[in-house]
Parts: C-alpha cells; sequence; structure tokens
C-alpha cells in the first residue's frame, strides 16, 4: 500500500507540476510581450495607439485601428463562411452517410487540416484572387486586384473548414444513441432528429469548437499574408484590400527595427493579439457555463 500511495502521490504531483508549468507559460508571454511593449505605451496614450488610423513609423505614429478591423473582417468573414459548411458536412456524415462514405471523408479531412499554410496561399493566389478580380469585382467597383478581404476570408475559412468539421463530429458523436432512437420511434424524421436533438443537444460543444476554430483564424498568418493585400487603412467592404495583425508582425519584423519604437509597437500588435483571443476565449467559457447550469 505504501508504494501504491506513493506512485499515486507521485503522478498526482507530477500532473500538477505540468498544469502550473502551462499556466506560468501563459502568464510567461503576457508579460514578455507588456515589457517589450513599454516603450510605445509609454510614448503614446492607448487610446491613440488602440484607435489611431495613421501608420507612420518614420513619424513615431503607431494607430493599430485598421490592423485591427483588418482581422476583425477576415476572422468573422472566415467563420461565416466556414461555419454552415461545417455543420451540415458533419451533420451528414454522422446522421446520413455511410461507413464507406466516412472511410473516405476522414482521410481527406486529415489531408486538408495537414496542408501547411503556405499551399492555401498559393491556391489562394491562383484560384481566388483571379476569380475576385475578372468575374465578382466587376460587378460592384471599376477595378480590383483580387487582393481583398473576401480572398483572405475564403482562403482562411477554407483552411478552418476541416478543423471545424472533424470538431462537430466529434460533438455529434458523443450525442446518445438513445436519444435518437427515441426521436425517430414517435415519428420525427431524420432531419427534425439531427436539427431539434442533436444540435440542441450539442450547442455547448458547437460553441466551443467555434471559439477553437475563430483563435486559430485569428492567429493564421502566411496564408492571409499572401492573399490580402496588406495595404495600411480600414477596409469598408469585402472587396478592400486589408492588413491583419499577424500579417504585420510576419511582414515587417525584423526589417526596420533601426526605427525608434518599431519594434516595441510590433510587440504591442503581438500583445493586442493574445489579449483579443484571451478575452474571446474567457468569455466563451462563460457562455458554455451558463448553457450547461440551463441544461442540467
Amino acid at each position: 500500500m505504501n508504494v501504491r500511495t506513493l506512485k499515486d502521490r507521485t503522478a498526482k504531483g507530477l500532473m500538477l507540476t505540468m498544469t502550473v508549468v502551462a499556466i506560468l507559460t501563459v502568464v510567461a508571454i503576457a508579460v514578455g510581450l507588456y515589457l517589450k511593449s513599454r516603450p510605445v505605451l509609454d510614448s503614446q496614450s492607448l487610446s491613440s495607439l488602440l484607435f489611431g488610423s495613421q501608420w507612420r513609423p518614420l513619424k513615431g505614429q503607431f494607430g493599430f485601428l485598421p490592423f485591427l478591423m483588418g482581422t476583425v473582417w477576415v476572422t468573422l468573414l472566415a467563420i461565416a463562411f466556414a461555419l454552415p459548411i461545417s455543420l451540415f458536412t458533419a451533420i451528414y456524415i454522422t446522421e446520413y452517410a455511410r461507413p464507406m462514405v466516412k472511410r473516405f471523408v476522414f482521410p481527406v479531412l486529415d489531408i486538408l487540416a495537414a496542408l501547411p499554410s503556405v499551399v492555401y496561399g498559393v491556391w489562394g493566389i491562383l484560384v481566388v484572387v483571379p476569380w475576385i478580380s475578372n468575374h465578382v469585382a466587376p460587378h460592384y467597383v471599376d477595378f480590383s486586384t483580387g487582393y481583398t478581404v473576401l480572398a483572405a476570408g475564403i482562403v482562411l475559412g477554407i483552411m478552418v473548414l476541416p478543423l471545424l468539421v472533424s470538431l462537430f463530429i466529434e460533438v455529434f458523436s458523443s450525442v446518445p444513441a438513445e436519444l435518437r432512437e427515441a426521436s425517430l420511434s414517435l415519428g420525427a424524421t431524420r432531419w427534425q432528429t439531427a436539427l431539434r436533438v442533436v444540435l440542441r443537444r450539442s450547442l455547448s460543444g458547437i460553441l466551443a469548437s467555434s471559439v477553437l476554430a475563430v483563435s486559430r483564424a485569428m492567429g493564421e498568418t502566411i496564408a492571409v499574408l499572401m492573399v490580402c493585400g496588406c495595404v495600411v487603412g480600414l477596409p469598408h467592404g469585402l472587396l478592400d484590400a486589408c492588413y491583419p495583425i499577424p500579417a504585420l508582425i510576419a511582414n515587417n519584423y525584423g526589417e526596420m527595427l533601426s526605427i525608434p519604437l518599431y519594434e516595441s509597437a510590433l510587440m504591442f500588435a503581438a500583445l493586442i493579439l493574445f489579449v483579443v483571443v484571451l478575452i474571446f476565449n474567457l468569455l466563451s467559457r462563460i457562455v458554455l457555463y451558463r448553457i450547461e447550469k440551463q441544461n442540467e
């Protein structure tokens, strides 16, 4: 018994240590980014940094509003594009598809999830950008290069699509088969069962999966960088170019660091992205907690 107790305590202590290390890693990242951002925070007010639209590093002007809005536009468009497709795909696979179809779909999803982001970016340049420039934009504007919010949103939405489908399949598969059988035995169709039983039961899982996808989309860099246009300015529509925060950091870090405050401004951009993702995840956890309480 002493040996078993020792093993149990050792395992508990090891897992507690790993948990503390994980939490401290997040704290260390936040503290490190804040310390690196101090010079630009000391030189300018937080409001001017977050809500200013002038980006002139040579003059010491660092307005991050265009980059914030670019990130929001691209992320929301990507999720709006990917979420319904992922939901219907997952419902079909779990509720309607035959085993042979599932054996074909799962490897395809794994391949899509494993593709490097630069491959999606090249595909966007070769297919999505010309399609927007030649077929979509002429109906709404006089001229567009195709490197737009719409192109970035489509590419990013396709990137998160396999992740969402895989997560939704796991969520729907966790719904007890007895609930489906009870619904079908009462005369409900498969679609009614999926809509009123499976989806309703899986609401918290759908929300958690969507939050994970949003976090992934916000931090995506290379593919978005290749098709967004990288123009500093507030996007006013889907056919405008944009400049998300990850693209700003990837495009400029390591260059022009001799300019005063430039490195600090880029670290502040990383801190903004970190805080936005953190707040978004915390709010989603609160919503999930309330949903679970209501379902009890």
